[in-house]
């Protein structure tokens, strides 16, 4: 099994990492701002699916493929970067009902974890996060090393849960309130729209 000392280190990394506002973190605000902390609590959820879906792939050795196939990385990160671009575009042309000018923006928890889970399993970078970072942690000596990922990749899902939750209900509280003005409810819908886009841009010219 892992080390006390190791795994405390690895915990105390991640930890730093999930505070940082990261493209989760955004993803997660972004929808919750707009369409309330329980969907906002729900991406969280996808996205921890996503991840623990990468873990799975680090495991079995998919991950290993993708990092080592220029063209399986360009294909997965260019179907990451249209769906995200495409969730920018919905989000920037949505119109709210006219009777209800600052009304969040109509989406169910079930669709808003779907589409969180599959860009987070679309992002290749993510994959090569995952086969590059946990490994250093695995112990040669320490039993099955599959199993030993399997770990680290859970307990990097459940502290990025968390921060990726606290970010959701803060989120969805700042959102509601700006929802009272029509005016800021508009522009609000704007800034998460171009944050998709961003970000979908952003994962088309990653490089490996």
């Amino acid at each position: 099994m892992i080390e006390q000392a190791t795994l405390l280190t690895y915990v105390a990394i991640v930890a730093g990492f999930a505070v940082m506002p990261g493209p989760a973190t955004l993803l997660t605000m972004a929808r919750a701002s707009t369409s309330g902390p329980r969907v906002g609590i729900a991406t969280a959820v996808g996205i921890a699916g996503g991840d623990l879906t990468h873990t799975l792939m680090a495991v079995v050795g998919i991950s290993a493929v993708i990092a080592a196939s220029a063209t399986l990385f360009t294909m997965l990160k260019l179907l990451g970067a249209a769906y995200l671009v495409l969730l920018g575009i919905r989000a920037l042309f949505s119109r709210p009902a006219e009777t209800e000018p600052a009304a969040p923006i109509r989406l169910t928890a079930g669709a808003a974890m779907r589409q969180a889970m599959l860009a987070e399993v679309l992002n290749p970078k993510t994959a090569m996060f995952f086969l590059a970072f946990m490994p250093q942690f695995v112990d040669p000596a320490g039993g099955s090393p599959a199993l030993q990922l399997t770990i680290l990749g859970v307990l990097f899902v459940a502290i990025g849960l968390c921060a990726t939750i606290g970010a959701a209900l803060m989120a969805g509280w700042i959102g509601s309130v700006l929802r009272r003005s029509s005016r800021v409810a508009r522009w609000q819908r704007r800034i998460v729209g171009s944050v998709y886009c961003g970000l979908g841009i952003r994962l088309a010219l990653a490089e490996r």
